[in-house]
């Protein structure tokens, strides 16, 4: 059975696709790219303009490329209502992304949304570089609930 996640930031172009993207790896890394399917979007319609999305942000993948993190072509896209059963987790970045997602998708009865850093031993919101500049700061915030998120999910798959 897959686990299908989806990342969520207010415009994915920064924080989300860079999650998606070290995710992905990480996932590779471990041989496990068949039990997953992983994705991002956004709570915002900021960075899409006439149905065609913005790419990442160039500093977010300039930082990918930095750290050796292979992505491609990602163009902005926004949650929607159906995203909620297409995924089995939607994990947002901070607390203003949770309240724009529950906007859109109605509910969270099945417990499906989650803060990424929630699964770090710190848990608190992933800084946000379109405010600090601070594309680094992101990455190890990323990084850390990335591999916590997927420590998680490895000992779920145990459990079954």
């Amino acid at each position: 059975m897959t686990i299908r996640v989806l990342f969520v930031c207010h415009g994915n172009i920064c924080r989300s696709p860079m999650a998606e993207f070290i995710f992905k790896n990480l996932v590779n890394q471990k041989r496990l790219s068949g039990e997953f399917t992983v994705g991002s979007a956004a709570t915002s319609t900021e960075e899409i303009y006439r149905g065609r999305g913005n790419p990442i942000y160039p500093p977010a993948a300039e930082q990918l490329r930095l750290n050796g993190i292979p992505f491609d072509d990602h163009r902005a896209v926004q949650v929607c209502r159906d995203d909620y059963d297409k995924y089995d987790y939607l994990v947002y970045m901070d607390q203003h992304n949770r309240r724009n997602l529950l906007r859109i998708i109605g509910s969270d009865p099945l417990n499906k949304c989650r803060r990424l850093l929630d699964f770090t031993d710190s848990p608190r919101d992933v800084s946000d570089p379109w405010y600090t500049g601070d594309f680094d700061l992101t990455y190890r915030d990323l990084t850390r609930g990335c591999t916590a998120l997927l420590d998680y999910l490895m000992s779920q798959m145990k459990d079954r």
